[in-house]
């Protein structure tokens, strides 16, 4: 597989690929810390794409751009970085490790045709990382694993290969083990070839010690016999147990084709510092990982639903191109990442652009056409021009100013619609407000570029509170979309999150309401007379009239209605709306001349307000139902968490996979940093959704508050 040197192109220049089977498109997944952006800055030194490294510690790494990510000294959003490797252009895709940006994961993954799982050695494997895992066995994704960090103190490569086989299955077995003795390289299991780094990248090859492959002879017997069981030649397996060798070139070859299926997954040491396996990693993904001419398209339709045909990576069919990530940069304005699937995108160019499916985030539908003037290929934030975007590559447009992240860009005379791939809900409140008067403009200005770009990111305006919400993934997000807003001039500050609360009547009440007013001649005079009393949770509001002859006269009788819905929606204490209530108006007084609908109206919330005084009001507190999934190991302790929270469990029911969903209610005002504490409660392997699902009465020790 990669114990083949080949020779790198020139790589420092954007190249456009004509052929799709040259495009390898590879995202770059594991935890925060494990070294993927360390790893990406080395495969771009290593292909001559840049010429000197550059660090995360002093935020000057092509992929970690964001002052956030420079910052937090961790990435923060997706970063292409292309590199060109003998005749394959290979489009690195690094992705943040931490949970907060698991939108920028998603559409790393979107994006790509294979994943390189990076695990830093003597780490271990972290339950986020098998989760991932699993999701990317179920499509089938081809994955490789990277152990990375080997000149760290606490470096076990063979620990690590073994927790990673622990975690990630039998398929997962060693191509390539460091070679003994101190020295600086690995050596290939199928050749028995020593790749010397001692003078850096690129390695000598020579031969490997013999006291190392009397070593590595049962790692070298069990990565055949994992090869061999996924060959299509059935009697392999047979010679190989009779004792007859196997050609290397056999092996090379089953090797590849199982690991482009996406069910043999290699482990290759690497030292970014060192260079030590960088040729090994360029050469496994150029040979072995599958071109999009393999990958499967998603589904398109029309913009208005109707089922299209399916396509196929056809440079020459129609155009079906992804916005997978939308970034605002202040030289150009919006620049667009786009993965094409089909056909060819090229400049000077109308484009339709369509985007359908998120508008509970805050993406309405919208069907436009723009044009497109440029064509680049992303290098990190560097955008280099190129003439074409053939289908199974990347590249970016800028400029358009209609395209949000998960948008499908076709032809207008055949426009087409992808649907979006499934994001995580934000469950993360975050109220912010401006400043002074001259930042609100900056804020909403800045805030539909955020939520433009960022489908984690959700906002609404509580009519109620009148606070301005963002909905984050976690406190890292929210720190984030934060600075982002500060950098566009923007500046806010975060308020205590408020949580819209009702009010109903505890008990029966009648009410009198007398609105006799003279002023200058003329008169306002109502009266009315009314009971209050409570409905069952979810009623609403009857109003009921039982006024017997003429008392109230018929045109004014709607008017005490209008009054009294209007008290209820002020509310009676502390402003909280009235709920679940029944009015029935039963009698009153009126004037031939000074009697008139906003006089009655009066009357009719001055009624209002007295049934309140002969009884007690009380606070109703909203209550979601609350489903999480989570591993079994922590279903107690989140069971007792839920408890805490003055929550009820409705039951407990197992998903299979040891992992179980928990359905309980929960009032939503314990609930505001819930998405922080079940993740620190479960290692971060744990979700949940929430949804209304009624009111109920707050404890009076709580409303008392």
């Amino acid at each position: 597989m990669a114990e083949k040197q080949t020779k790198n192109g020139d790589a420092g220049a954007a190249v456009a690929v004509d052929d799709p089977g040259r495009v390898r498109n590879v995202v770059l997944v594991g935890p925060s810390g494990s070294g993927k952006t360390t790893l990406t800055e080395a495969l771009l030194v290593a292909s001559g794409t840049v010429n000197r490294a550059g660090s995360v510690v002093e935020g000057t790494t092509v992929c970690d751009h964001d002052p956030a990510a420079v910052r937090q000294q961790r990435s923060v959003g997706l970063s292409v970085a292309p590199v060109v490797y003998g005749d394959v252009k290979i489009n690195l895709i690094d992705t943040p490790g931490y949970a907060d940006f698991v939108g920028e994961l998603r559409a790393g993954l979107r994006a790509a045709d294979a994943a390189l799982f990076v695990v830093s050695a003597g780490e271990g494997i972290d339950p986020a990382t098998v989760a991932l895992w699993e999701e990317c066995a179920q499509v089938g994704m081809p994955r490789a694993v990277i152990v990375s960090r080997l000149d760290h103190a606490r470096a076990d490569v063979e620990g690590e290969i073994a927790a990673c086989q622990d975690a990630f299955g039998s398929g997962v077995l060693p191509l390539y083990l460091p070679a003994g003795g101190g020295k600086q390289g690995l050596i290939g299991l199928i050749t028995q070839r020593f790749f010397d780094y001692s003078n850096g990248y690129p390695p000598a090859i020579g031969e490997p010690d013999p006291a190392d492959l009397e070593r590595l002879t049962d790692a070298r017997n069990e990565l055949i016999e994992g090869i061999i069981a996924e060959s299509e030649d059935e009697t392999l397996m047979d010679r190989y147990l009779a004792g007859e060798p196997i050609a290397e070139d056999t092996l090379i070859a089953d090797l590849e084709t199982a690991v482009a299926r996406g069910t043999f997954h290699p482990v290759i040491p690497v030292c970014a510092e060192t260079g030590v396996g960088l040729a090994e990693v360029l050469d496994g993904i150029a040979r072995a990982f599958p071109s999009p001419l393999e990958h499967d398209l998603p589904e398109v339709t029309s913009p208005d639903g109707v089922p299209h045909p399916r396509l196929s990576p056809d440079p020459g069919g129609p155009l079906a191109a992804e916005v997978v990530r939308t970034a605002v940069d202040s030289y150009v304005g919006r620049v667009s990442l786009v993965r094409v699937f089909s056909g060819t995108l090229r400049p000077e160019r109308p484009v339709h652009v369509s985007g359908h499916g998120l508008a509970e985030r805050g993406h309405a539908d919208h069907d436009t056409d723009e044009r497109v003037a440029h064509l680049y290929s992303p290098l990190g934030a560097s955008l280099r021009e190129v003439p074409y975007c053939v289908a199974g590559d990347l590249c970016a447009l800028t400029k358009i100013g209609s395209a949000e992240t998960g948008d499908t860009v076709s032809y207008p005379d055949d426009p087409l619609l992808m649907r979006p791939w499934a994001m995580p809900e934000p469950l993360l409140p975050v109220a912010v407000v401006a400043k002074t008067r001259s930042d609100e403009d900056a804020l909403a200005r800045n805030l539909s570029r955020l939520v433009a770009g960022d489908p984690t990111l959700r906002m609404e305006r509580n009519p109620e509170t009148n606070q301005l919400v963002l909905w984050c993934m976690g406190e890292a997000h929210a720190d984030v979309v934060l600075s982002r807003l500060r950098a566009g001039g923007a500046e806010v500050d975060t308020e205590p999150v408020r949580i819209s609360l009702r009010s109903t009547f505890a008990g029966k009440a009648s009410g009198h309401g007398r609105h006799v007013k003279q002023s200058g001649g003329h008169g306002q005079y109502a009266v009315c007379d009314i009971e209050v009393e409570p409905l069952p949770r979810g009623s609403g509001f009857e109003f009921v009239d039982k006024v017997v002859g003429g008392a109230v006269p018929h045109q004014f009788i709607p008017s005490v209605e209008k009054g009294v819905r209007a008290q209820l929606r002020k509310g009676l204490v502390d402003d909280h709306p009235v709920v679940d209530v029944r009015v029935t108006l039963f009698d009153g007084k009126a004037h031939s001349v000074d009697s008139s609908d906003a006089a009655f109206q009066t009357a009719g919330a001055l009624a209002l307000k007295d049934a309140a005084a002969k009884t007690s009001v009380i606070l109703l507190e909203p209550l979601d139902e609350v489903l999480v999934q989570l591993p079994d190991d922590h279903l107690g302790a989140v069971l007792g968490d839920l408890s805490s929270r003055r929550g009820r469990v409705l039951g407990t029911e197992s998903a299979g996979d040891g992992r179980s969903v928990i359905r309980a209610e929960v009032p939503a005002t314990e609930l505001l940093r819930y998405a922080i504490d079940l993740r620190s409660m479960t290692s971060g392997t744990a979700s949940f959704t929430r949804r209304h699902a009624r009111y109920d009465p707050m404890p009076e020790s709580l409303a008392a508050r």
